[in-house]
């Protein structure tokens, strides 16, 4: 029979999930905690910031409250579905808490008070859903270890460095050290207690950290991790790496963005048959009115380069030859043609290669289309394109011109019938009205799925963009 002790603990904390951030993924990495035990939540502040297989989504908590526990530590993997936070609702109100629930694996400790932040003000958290079902997917437990609460883990942990024996508890005195410096020890495995600071009030350094990690002289060679520069980025950008004490390798954990690049990128290659077509264009005339928009009064504000130009010309091309605006349904057998073009730019950000896109391209303006160019890109190198930005794209452009190569033959992005890049812009001598003169050049290559793309097909496309960009007027008259 339920007391009334546990009916109203159950009333007073309640649980947040792991929700599903984006389209149907099972998993996401805590990459950290904005707050800690004890401290006060409001429904709709930011806790956690969490990377799925897509990009970096923050997560409000949907009640008020007082936190009572964090389930997982930064730098876990968690489960959709599985509970990360334990939040006190009633405060003050003298019942005994609940029993901290063990966790599928001994979760990392969570964050030290140090690295407690304030939830970021004027941005809205991205988010889909919540109370989802607890994901299939379970983990195994290791064998021959028993998940241990958070606290309970570090006690004893504690209780064994101090000599007491595993069962002893003692109280913990944290050492002083920032949040990076902190996650430094974590990533070379040292123990914080362990370091003698040398920083002002007894604050431990990065130096502290590195002059414990340099192993000393030994008859026989050991592993070492190698420590991350000082201007490393943020933990989801730059993971752990492990080399020889000869530095004759690096192993990077796979992970998170990179690790859905690879599957995607397999997936593609090994799914649709890529055939890939060139051509080498004449684009001195593009560079001109590029030049004659970034003083137009109506581009005022945006953003005017090539890429815009280009993406138009691409548009323009679409819409006269739809048919290369498809998918494949396998399931079905089935070709889907779509009457919008949601269009995809390739960018490569601190986290790994990303395409968001352009919804809704084909009805934009040139204004409208640089303006969603300009902020397309400056989300992608903030680090915040939602998982939503990347889902849905047609087709995608990718500007590899940007590292001053030629071309290259593109892997189709999954469930797109075509991707266009675009090589470096460069003056080379080339034949102009019989003579030969220095004039602007670029390589442009379209890699199409050959199920659903004859050759003949994707040559148009390919043709009436060259054809554009050497005579940009055309976008009128075509349009």
């Amino acid at each position: 029979m339920t007391t009334m002790t546990e009916t109203t603990n159950a009333a007073r904390f309640r649980e947040f999930k792991m929700p599903d951030v984006g389209e149907g993924l099972t998993e996401a990495e805590i990459l950290k905690w904005f707050v800690q035990p004890g401290d006060t939540v409001t429904d709709g502040q930011v806790v956690c910031e969490v990377e799925t297989a897509k990009a970096a989504v923050e997560l409000p908590i949907p009640f008020d409250g007082v936190v009572h526990e964090l389930r997982f530590g930064e730098g876990t993997t968690v489960d959709v579905g599985q509970v990360i936070i334990v939040v006190d609702v009633a405060p003050g109100s003298g019942d005994a808490a609940p029993e901290p629930a063990p966790a599928a694996e001994a979760p990392a400790p969570a964050a030290e008070p140090e690295a407690e932040a304030e939830a970021p003000k004027g941005r809205t958290p991205v988010l889909v859903g919540y109370g989802v079902a607890e994901s299939s997917t379970k983990r195994r437990a290791r064998k021959g270890t028993e998940a241990a609460p958070p606290a309970a883990a570090s006690a004893a942990i504690q209780g064994e460095m101090n000599g007491h024996g595993t069962g002893a508890v003692v109280p913990e005195t944290r050492p002083l050290a920032k949040p990076p410096v902190r996650k430094l020890a974590k990533d070379l495995g040292i123990d914080l207690a362990t370091v003698s600071p040398t920083g002002e009030g007894g604050v431990i350094t990065r130096e502290d950290v590195h002059a414990a990690a340099t192993p000393a002289p030994a008859a026989e060679p050991v592993q070492a991790q190698i420590p991350a520069p000082a201007s490393a980025p943020a933990p989801s950008s730059a993971p752990a790496v492990v080399a020889s004490m000869g530095a004759r390798e690096t192993r990077i954990p796979v992970k998170g963005v990179r690790k859905a690049i690879a599957q995607a990128m397999v997936g593609s290659a090994f799914t649709a048959p890529h055939v890939t077509e060139f051509v080498t264009v004449d684009v001195t005339r593009t560079m001109k009115l590029v030049a004659e928009l970034k003083e137009d009064k109506e581009m005022a504000g945006v953003r005017v380069n090539p890429l815009l130009i280009i993406a138009k010309a691409l548009l323009v091309a679409i819409k006269r030859h739809p048919e290369v605006n498809a998918a494949w349904d396998e399931a079905n057998q089935e070709i889907v043609q779509k009457h919008y073009v949601n269009l995809g730019i390739a960018a490569a950000t601190p986290r790994g290669l990303i395409v968001p896109n352009i919804k809704d391209a084909h009805e934009q303006t040139l204004p409208q289309l640089a303006a969603s160019l300009g902020e397309l890109v400056s989300t992608a190198r903030d680090g915040k394109t939602s998982p939503a930005a990347m889902a849905g794209g047609t087709v995608t452009i990718t500007n590899v011109g940007v590292f001053g190569v030629d071309t290259g033959t593109p892997i189709l992005n999954p469930g797109e019938s075509a991707i266009l890049a675009v090589g470096a812009i460069k003056l080379q001598p080339w034949v102009h009205k019989g003579k030969v003169k220095p004039r602007q050049v670029t390589t442009l290559a379209l890699s199409f799925d050959h199920r659903l793309v004859d050759g003949e097909l994707g040559s148009k496309v390919l043709a009436d963009v060259a054809a554009i960009l050497e005579q940009p007027k055309r976008l009128i008259t075509w349009a």
